[in-house]
């Protein structure tokens, strides 16, 4: 582990400050992972880096920008659904052409091709391709190569120290991403494989076959949130999901998961490549086919889009998504980290404005919100550990819950493993300050609210709902080419499946000639009988011996309002 002493870091500074220097993202003093182990240092120009300058933005332009996508999200204000095109967005808040020129030009000081340096179509983030040699100077750091613990495939360049840059380039720019950052690889939750037993329960629990007898099925999710398959689709929707970190989807599964469960689960368009053959491993693309096996049987024929990311970055996957001329109007996102684990705040705040934009254009993005209960990916401490970007006010984080009687579809309990609670890092946003009252002073009345040490009641809380998602019912899944069916389990299934009845919702939407629903948040707070309230279960990470927060009447932080009731909310 590196860490570097107070007394370094002033000495490293004072070096910086004689060369007109300014140390980026000082908060961040931790260089390392304990997921990911250290190899080599590297200086080199056969290893290349790919960074980010993140633009900062005029914080007067975003507070009337924020206050814009509050009025368009609500459904009671007269504008609400009157989305942005990239024009109005780009005259709003985008940095201006002379700041974006003092960061190219920097970087084009170091000799590289015109063809390495893209900026991004609202000019706030310029994307850089440069030897690592390069890197080394141009930020004053030093980089090596970090392999995953969890992944022995995946292999990154990191900084080792903190980084920097001139003073007049410091002065445009928030941060530099994908240099410091480590991602959390995903592992999946696969509960059992090829499960062959009598169902003792409902009926739909084996509509997928003998191989996913107990695991929840589309048909199990029909009957439980109130929907219907489609039959066709309303030109104009779209949706999309995220993968990122080797997870790719093959044909054979999609194919066998349809025959097996009388869906039809096609990808109509894939961005950033895919690579099948990875697939065929036992184990192979379970999270990735998880995610668009459910999303697709409950939203085909909706155009359905798979954008891989290959830089392990939140930032390029939104990037990539506001750049398109006619983005997917739903995104789900399996994908976070602990506040707390090597993520600044202008990194967070970063997330926030891009997520903010894509609220203006009338997109939704919905985050799972983590597997580990209260204490998140860092563990038992001596505070909860809120995840992000599930806990970012601009999306809609989406918990866990299980059948409170094993595959029975009614009544549901929470999941002891969904993450859920309250950032560290943003206050309690309006739309949800009326419910997290309410919900803080019925806990400390029903004597179930944990110890005001262990969590900042004053942040903003999630997740907003949640759906199916934990190991009592985990869900089935055909894996390995389609040669194997298994129960997989996590957020990372409620995530999609949420995310697949708003896109149906759209299509309502859409069919009527209004517009999409955008960023959901103020719409879900202002209709919450339409949720499925949760009230018994508590998480707590997996861990009988700690406490977490229970799911009471109303909102509460382990499930939000509870599960969607599709025919409720069409009404609507």
């Amino acid at each position: 582990m590196l860490l570097f002493s107070f007394a370094v870091l002033l000495a490293i500074s004072a070096v910086m400050a004689e060369k007109n220097m300014v140390r980026m993202e000082p908060s961040v003093n931790h260089f390392t992972s304990s997921k990911w182990t250290r190899e080599t240092r590297i200086n080199t120009d056969d290893i290349f880096v790919n960074a980010v300058f993140v633009m900062k933005h005029c914080p007067f332009k975003m507070e009337k920008f924020e206050k814009q996508l509050l009025d368009l999200s609500t459904p009671s204000s007269t504008n609400y659904g009157k989305w942005l095109k990239h024009d109005a967005i780009i005259d709003q808040i985008a940095p201006s052409e002379e700041s974006v020129k003092i960061v190219t030009e920097y970087v084009s000081s170091f000799g590289l091709a015109t063809e390495n340096v893209r900026v991004s179509r609202l000019r706030d983030m310029i994307h850089v391709k440069m030897p690592v040699k390069v890197a080394n100077a141009m930020f004053n750091t030093e980089f090596a190569m970090f392999r995953s613990v969890v992944d022995r495939n995946a292999l990154l360049p990191r900084i080792t120290a903190p980084y920097f840059l001139p003073d007049h380039v410091a002065a445009k720019v928030s941060l530099v991403d994908d240099i410091m950052r480590f991602p959390s690889i995903r592992e999946p939750m696969i509960s059992t494989t090829n499960q062959e037993v009598a169902v003792t329960g409902d009926d739909e629990f084996s509509s997928c076959g003998a191989k996913c007898s107990t695991f929840t099925t589309p048909d199990v999710l029909e009957k439980a949130y109130n929907f219907n398959k489609m039959s066709s689709a309303t030109t104009g929707n779209s949706v999309s999901v995220a993968e990122f970190q080797y997870q790719y989807w093959d044909t054979k599964d999609l194919s066998a998961f349809s025959d097996a469960c009388d869906v039809t689960v096609d990808v109509d368009t894939t961005i950033g490549g895919n690579t099948e053959a990875i697939c065929s491993k036992v184990g192979g693309c379970v999270e990735a086919l998880l995610d668009i096996e459910y999303i697709g049987a409950i939203t085909n024929p909706v155009p359905l889009t798979v954008i891989y990311s290959p830089t392990y970055s939140l930032l390029d996957w939104v990037d990539q998504v506001i750049a398109m001329d006619e983005p997917p109007l739903v995104h789900s996102v399996s994908y976070g980290n602990d506040e707390v684990q090597q993520t600044s705040t202008e990194y967070m705040e970063s997330c926030n404005t891009q997520f903010q934009v894509a609220g203006t254009m009338g997109l939704s993005i919905l985050f799972a919100s983590g597997d580990q209960g209260v204490w998140g990916r860092s563990g038992v401490g001596s505070t909860y550990h809120p995840d992000f970007p599930a806990a970012s006010p601009y999306v809609t984080a989406v918990g866990g819950t299980n059948f409170a009687t094993k595959s029975v579809i009614g009544e549901e309990s929470a999941w002891d493993c969904g993450g859920g609670g309250f950032s560290d890092t943003f206050a309690t946003p309006s739309w949800q300050a009326d419910v997290v009252s309410t919900y803080l002073i019925n806990a400390a009345a029903a004597g179930v609210l944990p110890s005001s040490t262990l969590f900042n009641s004053t942040g903003r809380a999630y997740p907003d709902v949640a759906a199916l998602g934990g190991q009592t019912n985990p869900y089935c899944v055909s894996t390995s080419g389609g040669s194997k069916f298994g129960g997989v389990a996590g957020t990372s299934a409620s995530c999609p499946v949420v995310a697949g009845i708003f896109t149906q919702l759209n299509d309502q939407r859409l069919a009527a000639g209004q517009p999409s629903l955008g960023w959901l948040n103020p719409f879900i707070y202002a209709n919450p009988t339409c949720f499925n309230d949760v009230t018994d279960g508590s998480m707590n990470n997996c861990n009988k011996g700690t406490t977490g927060f229970a799911a009471i009447a109303g909102w509460d932080p382990a499930t939000g309002f509870g599960s969607p009731n599709f025919e409720c909310l069409k009404a609507l």
